[in-house]
């Protein structure tokens, strides 16, 4: 797992400028500790940052491809490839021959041998760079449900790209500017795909290739959600879902390095741990946060029906496992180096950073014992575990569920309660997601036939699929690899997501509650309490302790006449705010999330030198 950058430029002398690129690789040292390299030529100079995963002593990069003395292709690449080992026998037998064990090389013959349609049969999570000298081309290419990040960005004569936004500004051309469609994105709390915040910065889309030549961009799409009749049985359908998931954990589980799973104690985490301890018969390392005095203090609310720690022990009890508990207490939360390198990591301001810092913390001591670690993430996007999927007030609104939800927090979405009204007028959160929703709804593939109750969902499921998910794809690689730590999600399985995305409504819900097919597959696994748990988000805190510091930073942010969030605020209601002298509530999302928003945006502001162009 690494970090990959690069510049390009058809009309300078690139080998000239690799001190550029090793600075724009140095911002991401931590995806990357264990090696760095830069390789140059005429037009195009490649950077990379890496962790050693598999063929510690072989996979360096940039890795170059020779013959005869001539360069033929230069690769830098950023992920995991788990059919890497198929695809060598198959290039073995056209005639390549591999001088390491790593699957670094493997795309690297791969695309010498299919050009830009490699990326088409790889298998696992990936971006990389391919600069091909005999024709002056650069080619990125993502993974096709976006686990691994790729930015890039048009230059005068060219493009710079990376794994992250830092390392593109890390660029003398690149500028910190957002505007207001980039703060609608950022508000909103959506992923658009192609956007980025920043003006001038785009993502490679999920299962996209983009073709850089003679400064022209192109992009072409070589995979999307798939719309197909299901004509499976109930009994074929849970089968095929434990025969997917299943292969898809076992080749999540390749490694030369120390891997283990993270387990909340919710069904989807839980069914990783208990398929990767049956495929290698030993018994698994597992992860679970938890806060200080959290069972003691914990209250229901609308997303969080029980604290998590018991289902974890009961999961770990159950399978046998090796299991720590990391227990957060508030001031590890409110830790500024923590708070610093959690926002440092993800270049952006987000609506729920106590999460992040709590996930980030997590990660930090699990990476102490291992280099690569397994989660759940994307099961309730695929099975319809979110309530957004069953609550008519957040259904058909003309906008994404989540952003709705938001709404009923805040007039403007959630976190913008503090911020200036003319400011969030013409930002137009509302105005700006709902375009977006109205784009995402044309894109929704479907069946003749289909049922409109099956037409609906799947178009919920599409949405958190393509506009919520990479969200948490983001989040998830950004803060695993400020740590040096790399995540594997094996629901991210592209089998797996076209077969159950095809699966009716009626088979998810036939036992009247969310993720009936995900329960009934994996039922012989795991302890009933665990079986029979509702959906529970990632904790919170709900430490007294933690309002009062958000307090105490939120006045002194206010009273600093050097903030450059002040300009942004709605003065009467925040100082109404400050005179309340109270901690801020830490029940709810409403109050709690206005002023971390607040705090956000007063560090990013600060520390990236963003310039508002609104």
């Amino acid at each position: 797992m690494c970090g990959i950058t690069g510049w390009v430029d058809f009309e300078r002398d690139m080998r000239l400028e690799t001190s550029t690129v090793r600075t724009m690789a140095a911002t991401m040292a931590n995806r990357g500790p264990d090696a760095e390299g830069v390789w140059a030529d005429r037009h195009a100079a490649l950077g990379y940052r890496r962790l050693a995963v598999i063929d510690i002593p072989g996979g360096n990069q940039p890795m170059v491809a020779e013959e005869s003395g001539q360069v033929l292709a230069v690769l830098a690449y950023n992920g995991e490839v788990y059919n890497f080992r198929t695809l060598r026998t198959e290039l073995e037998g056209r005639g390549h021959r591999f001088r390491t064990a790593s699957d670094t090389e493997v795309v690297l013959r791969a695309y010498l041998e299919w050009g830009e349609d490699c990326a088409e049969r790889l298998e696992g999570m990936y971006a990389f760079a391919v600069w091909d000298p005999r024709n002056d081309t650069l080619l990125l290419a993502r993974d096709r449900l976006g686990v691994k990040p790729l930015l890039y960005a048009k230059t005068g004569n060219g493009v710079v790209f990376g794994s992250e936004a830092k390392a593109l500004l890390a660029h003398p051309q690149m500028d910190a500017v957002v505007d207001a469609e980039g703060l609608a994105e950022l508000l909103g709390y959506i992923a658009t795909p192609g956007h980025a915040v920043y003006r001038g910065m785009h993502e490679v889309q999920p299962g996209h290739v983009v073709t850089v030549k003679a400064g022209r961009i192109t992009a072409r799409r070589y995979w999307s959600l798939p719309a197909m009749e299901h004509t499976d049985d109930w009994d074929t359908t849970v089968s095929t879902v434990r025969e997917l998931l299943a292969e898809s954990v076992s080749a999540h589980l390749v490694s030369d390095v120390p891997l283990c799973t993270l387990l909340s104690g919710g069904l989807d985490s839980s069914a990783i741990v208990a398929l990767a301890a049956k495929a290698t018969g030993a018994k698994p390392t597992t992860f679970a946060v938890d806060f200080e005095g959290h069972e003691k203090r914990f209250r229901k609310d609308f997303w969080h029906e029980d604290p998590d720690a018991p289902f974890a022990t009961a999961v770990a009890e159950h399978v046998g496992t090796d299991h720590e508990r990391v227990v957060l207490q508030t001031s590890d939360m409110v830790d500024p180096l923590v708070e610093a390198a959690a926002l440092r990591a993800q270049d952006l301001p987000r609506p729920i950073p106590d999460m992040d810092r709590s996930l980030f913390l997590l990660l930090r001591s699990v990476q102490q014992r291992s280099k690569v670690a397994l989660m759940g993430e994307i099961a309730d996007e695929l099975f319809g575990g979110y309530k957004s999927f069953r609550d008519p007030t957040l259904v058909d609104t003309g906008n994404f569920p989540w952003v709705s939800m938001g709404f009923k927090v805040a007039p403007h979405g959630m976190g913008t309660g503090l911020l200036d009204p003319s400011l969030l007028n013409k930002v137009d959160v509302r105005g700006y997601t709902a375009d977006r929703y109205a784009d995402t709804r044309a894109e929704v593939p479907t069946t003749p036939g289909e049922s409109a109750e099956d037409r609906a969902k799947r178009g919920i499921s599409y949405a958190h699929l393509t506009r919520w998910l990479p969200l948490l794809l983001t989040r998830d690689d950004r803060l695993s690899m400020a740590v040096g730590l790399e995540l594997r999600v094996p629901f991210c399985d592209h089998r797996l997501v076209e077969y159950v995305f095809n699966i009716p409504w009626s088979m998810q819900t036939a036992d009247d509650r969310e993720k009936s097919v995900l329960r009934a597959a994996v039922a012989d696994l795991l302890p009933e309490q665990v079986l029979n748990r509702p959906k529970s988000p990632f904790p919170v805190t709900q430490d007294p302790g933690y309002g009062q510091v958000l307090r105490e930073r939120f006045d002194a942010v206010v009273a600093d006449p050097a903030s450059p969030v002040r300009p942004l605020l709605d003065g009467p209601a925040a100082a109404a705010l400050r005179d309340e002298r109270r901690p801020i509530a830490v029940d709810g999302w409403g109050e709690r999330r206005n002023v971390e928003m607040v705090l956000q945006l007063d560090s990013w502001l600060r520390h990236y030198r963003v310039r508002l162009d609104v």
